[in-house]
């Protein structure tokens, strides 16, 4: 009864034969398990006929939402883990975390205190989200409406008080590294623009609707990965290169991040990475202090030609 209460939640309408199937049991089952879900306060609506299904209600007079085990771990795990996910929610989530241990069944709460997590905290120089802020960014991609706002870029000459507010249509919310964005089409520059959302002071009202977009792609998280790699287009970094290195796999594998390793045997691997210029590219390559053979392609050469020489003569200046 409680997996079907959780299937109720996450879909408005189903389908009798649906709810089921995805249950395993038969259509009877799922009548009697509607029926005792009634008689413990929820509205849940039937259609009749062929086609009919089941509809959970909302209102003031519905109970208080249920979890099974793995939703009572996933809720455990998430509210750990918003400590440091960026927003100021910190406190709250501590609360909530307690809520949820003193309505969960006692057989679940051992699991619960034993699942303790300790999450990283952002890189340096991401500022905290004002939850609020978050709010009025989501409503605004939610009713499809100009998002009218300040915006406090240290690297912008236009940043101060006094200054017109930014437009921008809102599109997605997204995290990334600790930090969140705002992934928006920027009707001056008519282009998409990614927009730091702990930089962002919102405006009331709001401007104008508009028709939603699709971002270049149609994949929000392919196209942010892009953005931070440089590309505007696809999801690859503009400088790729690939090397042999004279050090073993075992120890190059865990340094590369989304670089590819092959071993070669005999303390030798293949070692393929990107970057998003050719002399950083050929100072990826060169921390693995290590020789190097069959170096491709040609731009990545003459960058480490350019490093040499830029390392001879730092190292012959006199102090």
């Amino acid at each position: 009864m409680l997996r079907l209460l959780s299937l109720l939640q996450v879909r408005r309408d189903w389908p009798g034969a649906l709810l089921a199937s995805r249950l395993e049991v038969s259509p009877r089952t799922v009548r009697r398990d509607i029926d005792r879900l009634r008689d413990l306060g929820y509205a849940v609506a039937a259609a009749k006929g062929p086609h009919g299904g089941y509809r959970l209600g909302a209102g003031e007079d519905t109970p208080p939402l249920l979890f099974d085990d793995g939703q009572v771990i996933a809720v455990s795990i998430a509210l750990q883990a918003a400590a440091v996910a960026g927003a100021d929610i910190a406190q709250d989530a501590l609360r909530a975390l307690t809520t949820v241990r003193q309505v969960i069944p006692a057989r679940l709460r051992p699991r619960l205190d034993a699942l303790r997590i300790t999450a990283l905290p952002a890189p340096p120089g991401g500022g905290t989200v004002d939850p609020d802020a978050l709010l009025a960014i989501a409503a605004a991609i939610r009713a499809h409406e100009t998002l009218r706002f300040d915006y406090h870029d240290p690297a912008s000459r236009a940043d101060g008080e006094g200054q017109p507010p930014r437009l921008a249509e809102p599109h997605h919310i997204v995290t990334h590294h600790g930090r969140w964005y705002l992934v928006a089409w920027d009707p001056a520059h008519e282009d998409w623009r990614t927009f730091r959302v702990d930089r962002i002071t919102p405006r009331t009202p709001n401007g104008r609707r508009f028709r939603p977009r699709d971002v270049p792609g149609g994949d929000v998280a392919a196209f942010v990965a892009a953005r931070f790699k440089g590309s505007a287009a696809t999801n690859r970094w503009p400088c790729a290169g690939r090397v042999v290195l004279n050090r073993p796999a075992s120890d190059v594998g865990p340094f590369v991040d989304d670089g590819h390793v092959v071993d070669l045997g005999n303390d030798r691997c293949a070692l393929e990475l990107g970057s998003w210029s050719w002399a950083a590219l050929a100072a990826s390559f060169l921390r693995f202090d290590a020789d190097m053979e069959d170096v491709a392609p040609a731009a990545l050469r003459e960058a480490l030609a350019l490093l040499a020489q830029r390392s001879a003569t730092a190292a012959s200046a006199t102090v």
